[in-house]
């Protein structure tokens, strides 16, 4: 039997250690999981800053474009769609597609004109972002396993078709932690137009513990209201929390299985530590009228300047250690005001030229200002949509449908190799031919960067060991430095 004394030591020393391992794995100290064989098959038991080899990024920023962005009129160009416009669609002269008939060949309303020292052609509509793409690895040969918005989109953020699934910006969040106790792991940033199709799914947590889900902050909103009170002093307000974490703490311990419950109390917590620092962030006025320039948010385009100062948001977070920020240029559906998204099916021509500026000086400056403060080292940048869209036209329409057999991502910055060019489709744009890949390529390639065998990276539920990459999966080494 031992005695009170050495209870009371024990219990003493058990915490202490629990502390200092708390510190290391914070600070990557711990050497085992860092240590771990690429292939060894292990299942994976986080720690914060842990990865199963060495990574190259450390922080990823995935800008997405809902509406089906189109590859051919942006960044796949096919000089036999320009030559052959007007023409029926070579073996699929009668091609019915998601809403529809389809017309003839149309070729896009733009030039597309070589950009860098690499010569590579992207749509005259994007004149900023010209400036990157010899940092930008562009994957060509993209297919979906849908052609429609809502399920496309949950697909690209999860690698699963039906909702329920954890997102990517989840399973880092999962797998590496926090850099920053007082802001969120993983934030999520929707356009003022509103949200993408299939809303929240798309930074789900899915069956991930609640506390992995993104946390929505946008410029536009007010977070103002974190601040202390004026009428409450600082002693006041940290008595007032170490009550409630006492309160709250005997309500876990009751009721231990709810992991919700764990989540909304860290979450309680995390907005309460975030009333020094989120304040801080969303200052967009600290910054100088350059800056503000570049990334356009003094723009008389209240949509340009919405997104500008998303923009700049995002690399204000990136900088302050959130892990994954995932920025939204576009939303779910139309208004009043025309199209708010890129899902063109009637008038291509008046869409884009709407939508290309709001896109390109904003994502172009972002890019720009990451690579300058030295952000792109160690920071991955994905720009993602959820499938393509067809080089015919719809019919009677200027238009052009969906088209979910081809379509490009691109991805620059920690271990990507710029200036390079990854599958191809076919000479109009139509179909996936050289190398094709897909979501889960796309993804068991992020996680090879970010230092995690996607093999690896999974969670048990419902009798299965879960992944971003399904039953799926290869590294698309080709764009990897």
């Amino acid at each position: 039997m031992t005695t009170r004394r050495g209870f009371l030591e024990t219990i003493c020393g058990s915490l202490s250690g629990l502390g200092l391992s708390h510190l290391l794995m914070r600070d990557g100290l711990l050497a085992n999981a860092s240590e771990a064989s690429e292939t060894s098959g292990s299942p994976w038991v986080p720690g914060i800053g842990q990865t199963h080899f060495p990574a190259k990024a450390k922080r990823v920023l995935q800008i997405y474009c809902p509406g089906a962005a189109s590859h051919v009129d942006l960044w796949d160009y096919k000089p036999e769609l320009f030559a052959r416009s007007g023409q029926a669609l070579p073996g699929e002269e009668n091609l019915v597609s998601f809403q529809g008939k389809n017309g003839n060949l149309m070729a896009p309303p733009w030039e597309f004109v070589p950009c860098g020292q690499t010569g590579k052609r992207i749509s005259s509509l994007l004149p900023h972002m010209a400036s990157h793409v010899d940092d930008i690895a562009f994957i060509h040969s993209m297919k979906a396993k849908t052609n429609t918005h809502g399920p496309g989109c949950v697909l690209m953020n999860t690698g699963h078709v039906q909702e329920g699934f954890p997102s990517a910006g989840a399973w880092l969040s999962y797998a590496l932690g926090s850099e920053n106790d007082n802001l969120p792991t993983f934030v999520a940033l929707p356009d003022l137009r509103g949200e993408p199709p299939n809303g929240k799914a798309n930074w789900s947590n899915g069956f991930l513990p609640a506390k992995h889900q993104a946390v929505v902050i946008a410029a536009h909103l007010d977070i103002r209201n974190l601040k202390r009170p004026a009428s409450m002093s600082a002693d006041e307000e940290a008595a007032t929390r170490e009550y409630l974490k006492q309160l709250n703490e005997q309500h876990l311990e009751r009721n231990s299985s709810e992991t919700v419950l764990a989540a909304r109390i860290a979450a309680y917590e995390l907005a309460a530590r975030m009333q020094i620092s989120a304040p801080e962030v969303s200052d967009l006025a600290s910054e100088s009228l350059q800056t503000h320039e570049a990334y356009g948010t003094t723009s008389e385009n209240k949509l340009l300047a919405a997104y500008a100062k998303n923009c700049l948001l995002s690399r204000r977070l990136l900088e302050r250690g959130v892990r994954f920020v995932n920025l939204y240029c576009a939303s779910r559906a139309s208004g009043v005001d025309g199209l708010l998204n890129w899902d063109a099916h009637k008038t291509l021509k008046a869409d884009y030229e709407r939508h290309a500026p709001i896109f390109d000086q904003p994502t172009a400056a972002l890019l720009t200002d990451l690579k300058q403060r030295g952000l792109l080292e160690d920071t991955l940048v994905l720009w993602t949509t959820e499938f393509g869209r067809m080089p015919t036209h719809q019919a009677n329409t200027t238009g052009r449908d969906h088209n979910p057999d081809a379509f490009t991502v691109w991805m620059m910055g920690a271990g990507v190799k710029g200036g390079t060019v990854y599958g191809a489709t076919d000479d109009f744009g139509r179909r996936s031919v050289t190398n094709p890949t897909n979501v889960w390529e796309f993804y068991a390639t992020v996680l090879h960067l970010m230092g995690f065998d996607y093999q690896r990276l999974s969670w048990y539920h419902n009798g299965f060991d879960r992944k971003i990459t399904d039953v799926h999966g290869r590294i698309i080494r080709e764009v990897m430095l």
